[in-house]
């Protein structure tokens, strides 16, 4: 908020697009979402362009965005500048490094409340598999452009806030 962007979760669209009642796409993105496994990128790009569209729509003012969890996979990215090239500029990417263990204890600890079908073990250490071969990639080929800002996400909130907070300051 302090920036001026405006946050959109891939997986809270997803999520809640799972949820709308007579969505076409609910049962697919819950099957995906059980499995650990992408959802396809039309289904992603279309719930981030809606979103991003109506934002703006509401005020013009609003067009910055900072988008959690996506592109997740080669296919998301190369949709993604399908749909968005000339549209929206990635300014830089905001990577939360940790190790797997820590990212399980804590889905874990949040799976206790959270209601996610995907908050257990078996989903989460498909996740973890498909983020390595799918996602790391994408990282990689970001910071190979110097637009990778990473944050070591195993220290504590307030010092993870910390850092993000110089990031912000530096990047707008």
């Amino acid at each position: 908020q302090k920036y001026g962007y405006t946050h959109l979760s891939a997986g809270d669209l997803l999520r809640d697009e799972r949820k709308r009642p007579g969505s076409q796409y609910g049962e697919l993105i819950e099957n995906y979402i059980k499995e650990g496994e992408i959802v396809p990128v039309e289904i992603t790009i279309s719930l981030l362009k809606r979103a991003m569209d109506q934002t703006m729509a509401a005020n013009s003012q609003k067009n910055k965005f900072l988008i959690d969890g996506f592109p997740r996979n080669e296919d998301n990215l190369q949709g993604w500048k399908k749909t968005m090239d000339g549209k929206a500029d990635v300014s830089f990417v905001l990577f939360f490094d940790c190790d797997n263990e820590i990212c399980i204890g804590r889905c874990l600890e949040r799976g206790k409340s959270s209601g996610r079908s995907d908050d257990n073990r078996e989903s989460l250490e498909k996740r973890i598999h498909t983020y390595l071969q799918s996602t790391k990639p994408i990282i990689d080929l970001y910071e190979r452009m110097g637009k990778v800002r990473k944050v070591d996400a195993s220290k504590s909130v307030d010092e993870v806030f910390e850092k993000v907070v110089q990031i912000f300051d530096k990047e707008g």
